[in-house]
This record gives C-alpha cells, sequence and structure tokens, in this order.
C-alpha cells in the first residue's frame, strides 16, 4: 500500500495536539486519569475525557458515519458531507466511527479528510468484520486504504464477530504501531451477556455498546465493569434508533436545560449519557451539518446532576 500522503497523517498531528511524542503515558483503573478538560478548536472548547488505558484526552462527542456516509461523490446526499466533517472538528469533536459493512462510508471519510483543510484532527474508529484470520488482515489493510491513512487509531471487532481469531492479530498489529487502540463493539442487548464474558476474559482498551435514555441495560453490568476494568466507552445508538427522539419531538425541555447550556433534546439526550462516569464519548451519526453543530453542543456545558438524570428517565418511562 502506497504511504498516505502528508496532509492527512492524522497521526502526526495529534502528537503535537496531545504531547505523546515521547511515548503514551500508562495509568491503571487504580490511578485514574483527569475525567474531563477543554479541547480547543476554532475558538471554543469541548470537554475531553481520558481514555483509562493510555490517559489520552478524547473530546466527549463524536460522529457515527452508518448510511449517512454511504454517498458517493456527485450524489445530492455527498453534498453536505464535508460541512458535517467541519462542524465536529470547529467545535473540537475528532472522533469518527466507520465500518466495512458502512457501504461506501470508510472511502468517503478517507476522500473527505484527504482534502480537508487545515489538517484533519480525526481520531479514526473502524472495524473489523469478518470470519478467518487472513480475511481479517485483508478487511483491515483495505480499511487503510480506503481511510488513507497508514495508522488507524481503534480498530474494533465488530459484533464480536469471530473475535477469538482477531483479537491476537489486532494486538500484533498494535504492537507494530498499524493501530493504536483495540476494541470490540455490539449494539443488542442481546449480545450483553457475551459481551461482559469478553470484558472479564480479555484486556481491551475500548467497548462501544448501545446506551440510550430509553435503552439503559448497560448500567447494570456492563458499564461497571469497565470502569473496573479500565476501558474506555464509546455509545453508538445514543438515541434509541431514532425513536426515542420521535417521541420527545415537539415536548418542551425541561426548566433547567438552560442552566446546563442546552438547547435543544438531541442535545440532553447525550449529556444524559456523558453523565455516567464510565462513558467517554458519544457517536452520533449525521449526515446533516446543523444537526453535527447541535449534537456537539452536548460537549459543553455542566454535566447532568444525578436529580436530573432521574427526572429524565422518569420522562420516558
Amino acid at each position: 500500500m502506497a504511504k498516505a500522503t502528508s496532509d492527512i497523517r492524522v497521526r502526526d498531528i495529534r502528537l503535537t495536539l496531545t504531547g505523546r511524542a515521547g511515548g503514551l503515558s500508562q495509568c491503571s483503573p487504580a490511578d485514574p486519569c483527569p475525567s474531563a478538560s477543554p479541547s480547543a478548536a476554532g475558538g471554543q472548547t469541548m470537554q475531553t475525557r481520558a481514555i483509562p488505558s493510555t490517559c489520552e484526552a478524547l473530546p466527549t462527542v463524536g460522529l457515527g458515519t452508518y448510511r449517512a456516509f454511504d454517498a458517493a461523490p456527485g450524489d445530492p446526499l455527498h453534498r453536505p458531507l464535508p460541512a458535517v466533517l467541519g462542524e465536529l472538528f470547529n467545535k473540537g469533536g475528532t472522533v469518527i466511527d466507520s465500518s466495512p459493512m458502512y457501504g461506501r462510508a470508510e472511502e468517503t471519510v478517507g476522500g473527505l479528510l484527504s482534502i480537508h483543510e487545515p489538517r484533519s484532527p480525526a481520531f479514526l474508529a473502524t472495524k473489523v468484520w469478518t470470519r478467518g484470520r487472513e480475511e481479517g488482515i485483508a478487511q483491515m489493510e483495505r480499511s487503510l486504504h480506503l481511510l488513507r491513512t497508514d495508522c488507524i487509531d481503534l480498530m474494533q471487532i465488530h459484533n464480536l464477530l469471530d473475535w477469538q481469531t482477531h483479537l491476537p492479530t489486532l494486538r500484533d498489529w498494535k504492537a507494530r504501531g498499524r493501530i493504536r487502540y483495540i476494541g470490540i463493539t455490539h449494539y443488542a442487548p442481546s449480545a450483553h451477556d457475551e459481551v461482559e464474558a469478553v470484558l472479564k476474559a480479555e484486556q481491551v482498551d475500548f467497548l462501544q455498546i448501545n446506551y440510550a435514555l430509553d435503552d439503559r441495560a448497560v448500567e447494570k453490568r456492563i458499564l461497571p465493569l469497565c470502569r473496573e476494568r479500565g476501558v474506555a466507552v464509546i455509545c453508538n445508538r445514543p438515541f434509541g434508533g431514532g425513536a426515542l427522539l420521535e417521541r420527545l419531538r415537539g415536548r418542551p425541555l425541561p426548566g433547567w436545560a438552560s442552566q446546563v447550556q442546552v438547547t435543544s433534546w438531541p442535545q440532553l439526550l447525550l449529556k444524559f449519557l456523558l453523565a455516567h462516569p464510565a462513558v467517554t464519548c458519544v457517536i452520533p451519526g449525521t449526515g446533516n451539518p446543523r444537526s453535527m453543530a447541535d449534537n456537539a453542543g452536548a460537549g459543553f456545558g455542566l454535566t447532568l446532576t444525578d436529580a436530573q438524570r432521574q427526572q429524565l428517565i422518569a420522562l420516558v418511562g
């Protein structure tokens, strides 16, 4: 594979931003990282959370690319996507999550980052989603090519598919600097028992899991286990697949919303998740720049109190 061009060598930019040129610092769950700090971008600040395995700061609101980024140049759905990335970066966000199962999403992200000015600060996350060692390697090589980079920040075993086979490969790639972090993912509550078993048996850096105001099953065992094991948590399906927003459409925000710098239901639903101490980042998906800017607003302002969280839980039943 040809080396990535300098304008998309996002890893080099992050070395400057986070001071990691001398290597990543290490910390254990018993010696926790700072819980939050500002991430400056475009004259604004977004809160960050520390990745437990390294203490590297990660902005709390990122971008999911399912469906919205499955669009080719020239497609009307592709036209707003450069502005979506622009809003993410301008607000201080960096995490972009993709997958080989998302159609053209990896290719679209790679293409847009290659022309982004100034150089992108993206934290690139994607997945391996196939069976077999050689098939997994081939798929990850293709992801590197499509994303136009020589190092992917986070490689995740998608839906735990053939995880026993892929995990040794991911560890080898991490040791060789081809990926920086290892993760596992799932989106279905029915898989939580298996997720829990893997987290107990293996050490990984990240878990990406379904969590929403109306889908709180992970609060019982999964999130406390991640805190105990020092695993960063990325929340997918943060709006409950979209049905939750439909239920709340047209309803007034709680009277205290302005006190926590919230102006919309999407922001409030994301803040609900970010108020949990185990959560590192949320990745709502969108192909709309205005929605991206609105979602990013959840990374600003005060954290919800326990009383405010309980009020929202009572609101959805």
